[in-house]
């Protein structure tokens, strides 16, 4: 997406989201989906496309605090975490956040969760 698509919450039903996007702006199925969470960023994943331009969405943490109405930025991609020799070892989030008071890695690619696993 080279513009930002912005979405609306219509529901929170504990960590799954609605979100409606105005016409021809539907994100991809598997893409990540940001909120500003008064000041801290969710990111929520596009599991199904519901019709009259709504998704439904999985949060990757909390959703306490969101309400209906609150602005939703489609990313235009899925949620992708580093990959690469100098992750090895290392224990990361889902959202590819290194979790173990080590800074993040240099030198690595970012691959999508969602792919074929290597061979």
């Amino acid at each position: 997406m080279s513009e930002k698509h912005i979405g609306e919450v219509v529901q929170v039903t504990g960590p799954v989201l609605d979100i409606r996007f105005p016409e021809g702006e539907l994100p991809a199925l598997l893409n990540a989906i940001e909120i500003d969470n008064h000041g801290e960023k969710l990111v929520v994943e596009v599991a199904q496309q519901t019709g009259d331009n709504m998704v439904r969405c999985i949060a990757m943490k909390s959703t306490d605090g969101l309400v209906r109405g609150m602005e939703a930025i489609a990313t235009g991609k899925p949620i992708s975490v580093p990959v690469g020799e100098n992750t090895l070892g290392r224990i990361f989030n889902v959202l590819g956040a290194p979790i173990d008071n080590k800074p993040a890695p240099e030198g690595v690619s970012y691959e999508p969760i969602h792919r074929a696993a290597p061979e």
